[in-house]
């Protein structure tokens, strides 16, 4: 795949316009309470320049179909040792490119890839893209989201309904607010980025 999935063009230079105006909040953190919501729960071990893990509850009563893909390749252990390739302090942190984004490998496609599992047709809902939300990254045609997903710093409203929420994290924002910083002028990529190691589902 060549299509460079997440924000693209209008709307990703729309976030970073506007990331004065989404302050990291402390107030909105989610609930830091791993047993918060139905599941399943998807356990991320990050490693890297920062350790620790981060639980997030998913939504498969809003996203059934993102869900169980998250769900799949995660008992498939394909999540395993992906990178964060783009993380852009005050928006979000993105990982899940399971094809270009293994650490240890050349990364320098990681964005542009998925898995060997078909895409996915959106799923959008009323739910707001708050701190802590997970969503899945697509490129310009909405029914795209593979693997890839991110995990929001804080509020970014220009993307409700505009891209699919999968969950939110219940443990470990404090995990996700260390992740290595990318390059906002590169786009959020980063260098010698934090990683996956392993990802696992409790149920």
């Amino acid at each position: 795949m060549s299509r460079d999935r997440f924000i693209a063009g209008g709307l990703f230079a729309l976030g970073l316009a506007a990331l004065g105006g989404y302050a990291l909040s402390q107030s909105a953190a989610v609930a830091q309470d791993a047993t918060d919501g139905p599941g399943p729960n998807l356990v991320i071990d990050v490693a890297g320049s920062t350790t620790g893990t981060v639980v997030v509850d998913l939504a498969s009563d809003v996203a059934p179909q993102h869900v169980a893909q998250i769900v799949g390749l995660a008992k498939e252990g394909a999540y395993d040792g992906v990178v964060f390739h783009r993380v852009i302090d005050g928006f979000m942190a993105q990982t899940g490119d399971v094809q270009f984004g293994k650490h240890g490998s050349d990364t320098s496609m990681a964005g542009t890839g998925g898995s060997e599992r078909p895409d996915l047709a959106a799923e959008f809902s009323s739910m707001p893209f708050d701190r802590g939300v997970v969503g899945m990254a697509r490129s310009n045609d909405p029914d795209s989201a593979n693997s890839q997903f991110f995990i929001m710093f804080a509020a970014a409203p220009h993307l409700d309904g505009q891209y699919t929420v999968v969950g939110h994290v219940i443990s470990g924002m404090d995990v996700v607010d260390a992740i290595k910083k990318g390059d906002e002028a590169a786009n959020g990529a980063v260098v010698d980025p934090d990683y996956m190691a392993k990802v696992t589902v409790a149920e």
